[in-house]
């Protein structure tokens, strides 16, 4: 067969046929559209949270009574530090503050900026801190959506909290962190750990938790289990834990969705199934045609698979390119908030761009497999049917 004549009489079937395709094309970038989206949101958050999580401590304690976390006393730390590999120590209070008549919370870190790592890691996050002038009066430094959220009531310098205790704590604005870490510090205040004590009514000789790090991988259970015959009551948490945490969060939202569309995309393929076992009169008759003039069953089946490859192409590239656009370009409204969830504090977090190579192949095998299926089987069943029964 003269491939000239074959590509051209291909194209002139597929601007002859246009009307019949448009439908097929229409519901399958819908498709590819919904869960190109949805994969890209997950890998971008997923990438995001686990390049976060690198910068985090090694292992958390915290200590349990009643199967709840209550204040771990910092007398811990002293002892914590005498086992040998661990560095790095820092004792931490954090808690959520619920700014009631709003029905707002933001989550408060209190920070010792004494302790060289912390000092280090929060001029890393504010350019030019001047460490002297944050702590000469009550001041602390917000996430966005914090900082947004006040200057919307009116607060543009300071914010008052109220104490436990019934006292009114004016704390100052000092500065704001920066948007590009939207996904973890949208809603998050950052203090010295005194003036967080003191809002949360704690008590000087307690903390929330105590973290610190292990350089030697290997010796992480080892250390677990010392820090476990310590104290009795210890709830250990290690960065190994949250990761697999992390994952499985999206993963199963990300399953979630491939579930949906794998129940859409075999619908859609029993239509196109049920659509072309049904062909119509002038369609048996081009075949027959086609066989009657000389075209092999394998020609005729090359012909169809031709004809639909440029259907699967148009609709997945017009699908992923789409999705790319509303993800990256878009920051993916309506369906950021099923990863995002419902936080008080509106988050206007812009995801990382992200390919994810792997996943695409297989969301394209998955969608161009069962409609080659779908199509080629009801041509081949009139392609080895003889051609005079096929034109009548």
């Amino acid at each position: 067969m003269h491939h000239n004549s074959f590509f051209h009489f291909l194209s002139l079937l597929l601007f002859r046929q246009q009307r019949k395709h448009i439908g097929a094309v229409l519901i399958s970038v819908a498709m590819i559209f919904l869960l190109s989206a949805t994969l890209f949101i997950s890998t971008s958050l997923e990438r995001t949270l686990l390049q976060s999580l690198d910068a985090q401590p090694d292992l958390t304690v915290t200590r349990v009574q009643a199967g709840r976390a209550v204040d771990t006393p910092l007398s811990w730390a002293d002892r914590i530090m005498e086992i040998e590999g661990i560095e790095a120590l820092s004792p931490r209070v954090y808690g959520r503050y619920f700014f009631t008549p709003k029905g707002k919370s933001f989550l408060i870190i209190g920070v010792d900026l004494f302790d060289e790592q912390s000092h280090r890691a929060l001029q890393k996050l504010i350019d030019g801190l001047n460490l002297e002038k944050f702590l000469s009066s009550p001041q602390m430094i917000v996430g966005e959506g914090v900082s947004r959220f006040m200057k919307e009531h009116f607060f543009h310098e300071r914010f008052t909290f109220k104490t436990p205790k019934g006292v009114f704590k004016e704390v100052g604005i000092y500065a704001t962190i920066p948007a590009s870490l939207n996904l973890m510090a949208n809603d998050v205040i950052l203090m010295p750990i005194d003036l967080a004590r003191e809002i949360f009514g704690m008590d000087e000789t307690m903390v929330t938790d105590i973290t610190f790090n292990v350089p030697n991988d290997a010796e992480w259970d080892n250390i677990i289990s010392k820090l476990q015959w310590m104290f009795y009551d210890i709830r250990i948490v290690d960065k190994r834990e949250v990761k697999r945490g992390y994952e499985s969060l999206y993963n199963y939202k990300g399953g979630l969705f491939l579930s949906l569309y794998l129940v859409a995309i075999v619908t859609f393929m029993l239509i196109l199934y049920q659509r072309y076992t049904m062909v119509y009169a002038t369609e048996r008759k081009e075949i027959g045609i086609l066989r009657a003039v000389g075209w092999s069953i394998k020609d005729v089946l090359i012909l169809k698979f031709y004809e639909n490859m440029s259907v699967v192409l148009v609709s997945f590239i017009l699908g992923t390119v789409g999705a790319y656009i509303f993800v990256f370009v878009g920051d993916a409204p309506l369906l950021r908030n099923i990863f995002l969830g419902s936080a008080d504090l509106p988050n206007d977090v812009s995801f990382v761009p992200t390919l994810p190579f792997g996943l695409l192949v297989s969301l394209f095998l998955l969608y161009a497999v069962p409609f080659f299926a779908a199509v080629l089987v009801p041509a081949w069943r009139v392609a080895v049917t003889p051609a005079k029964e096929a034109m009548l």
